[in-house]
């Protein structure tokens, strides 16, 4: 699975630093890297793995495998600047995603640039500039995981972990060509919680067997996220085939729509029945603009204004706006949209789609032109495959379905029952077989690389 290559663990990190040291400044994946501590980690996972051969790994799942973590996690020996200028806050601890990681062995490489506080879903922010497509510099690779999603496709480390409150880690794994989920809400602890409630903790990396070995590490409830106490229902088991609705979301382009339809006969090849329906469900971006733009305006001292991206602070002054019924209104739409997906559930097990309906765009920008306005609080709104279900809290996986005639890649969405996320991964699993797709950037990956 993961360490399957021919080098030692202190040869793949020292590969990986070059890697990182020689491309960074030109990708901007990367806002901060502890090179002295990885390499005695190295050391020290390699002196084990010759002591206790196959049995280091019994308790240490992930021994030697090289993870880096998006810059809104907590980490305690790396600064935390959550892409944003006000001053410098190192935390006291790390998350429990980062020291679940340390516990099985990986070895945390560094921080990934994201967008001020995560607000757009492109990663353009004032400390790293714009995070650049590896398979084409002058593209975004999406956002606001955008650092993680180009470190893993450009080979600058084995998987990432990010966070996703709108589609933040199915976006650039889409546009980058990696495999990015976001289990159901609550399986993975964020700490500290989002009061919004949208936001969940995912991997991404170059296979599903690798993003579901990592999901299994981080799964767990911890006391100090209490959404993270109850692990969702697990569904009971599916007789075969499984029932699949495939969606099209308005825009989706033709390039998109060309590589996503390819898909289809590796579902159906593989026994499933797919029905083309409609979206089912209306549009949420109302609410989830009102529920994500109160949070940052609650999230966002006055003081502080002066150190916020424009963009993001014509949301919190939008949000400072709103009323307590308007958020409340907000609310409403949210339990009515869980209540509707439910429905939908009961007619079919899974639900694909093009993860994103566009290509990648300029890597300077927040969203593609038709949509690039804060001020018109459309920011997220090019992405409506994606935020329905942070929403619902349904997990919803991001998978390479090929590349367009320009040589992008295109990512195809399969979204399960609330609990499913097993489902989702043995399906994607399946699907990424099918394809037996090579996602690799015309750039390629640095050499000891131990995916």
């Amino acid at each position: 699975m993961f360490l399957q290559g021919h080098c030692t663990v202190a040869e793949h990190v020292r590969s990986v630093l070059t890697a990182i040291r020689e491309t960074n400044a030109g990708l901007g994946a990367f806002v901060a890297v502890a090179d002295d501590r990885v390499l005695r980690e190295a050391e020290a996972a390699d002196r084990l793995i010759a002591d206790l051969g196959a049995a280091a790994f019994r308790d240490r799942p992930l021994l030697g495998v090289t993870i880096s973590v998006k810059d809104l996690i907590q980490t305690r020996d790396l600064p935390t600047r959550r892409g944003s200028l006000l001053p410098n806050r190192r935390a006291a601890a790390d998350a429990p995603a980062v020291a679940r990681l340390r516990a099985a062995g990986a070895i945390v490489v560094g921080k990934t640039a994201t967008s001020e506080y995560g607000w757009s879903a492109s990663t353009v922010s004032r400390v790293a500039g714009p995070t650049r497509n590896p398979w084409a510099r002058d593209r975004s690779a999406g956002g606001s995981s955008g650092g993680s999603a180009a470190a893993v496709s450009a080979g600058l480390c084995t998987a990432s972990v990010g966070t996703d409150g709108a589609g933040s880690v199915r976006i650039p794994a889409a546009f980058c060509g990696v495999v990015g989920f976001k289990p159901s809400f609550g399986r993975i602890p964020y700490v500290p919680p989002c009061a919004e409630r949208l936001s969940h903790v995912g991997p991404l990396a170059r296979s599903v067997a690798d993003v579901a070995a990592l999901t299994s590490v981080l799964t767990g409830p911890d006391r100090r996220d209490p959404d993270s106490l109850t692990r969702p229902p697990l569904p009971g088991a599916r007789p075969a085939p499984l029932r699949i609705g495939w969606l099209e979301f308005p825009r989706t382009s033709g390039e998109v729509r060309r590589v996503t339809e390819d898909v289809l006969p590796a579902l159906t090849g593989l026994g499933h029945r797919v029905d083309r329906v409609d979206v089912p469900f209306p549009d949420p971006y109302a609410a989830l603009v009102d529920v994500l733009a109160a949070a940052e305006a609650s999230g966002t001292a006055p003081e502080d204004e002066q150190w916020c991206d424009e963009g993001r602070l014509a949301v919190v002054r939008y949000g400072r706006s709103l009323s307590g019924a308007a958020v409340m209104r907000a609310e409403e739409t949210r339990l009515a949209l869980r209540a509707r997906l439910a429905a939908v559930m009961e007619d079919y097990d899974l639900l694909a789609m093009a993860t994103v309906p566009a290509e990648p765009f300029a890597a300077d920008a927040i969203a593609p032109p038709w949509a690039a306005a804060p001020d018109d609080l459309l920011w997220l709104a090019w992405s409506p495959a994606t935020y329905p279900f942070n929403i619902t809290g349904q997990p919803a996986l991001s998978l390479p379905a090929g590349v367009t005639s320009h040589g992008l890649p295109v990512g195809l969405q399969l979204v399960g029952r609330v609990g499913d996320d097993d489902l989702v991964l043995s399906v994607a699993g399946r699907v990424e077989a099918e394809l037996a797709l090579t996602m690799v950037p015309p750039a390629g990956h640095p050499k000891g690389e131990r995916s």
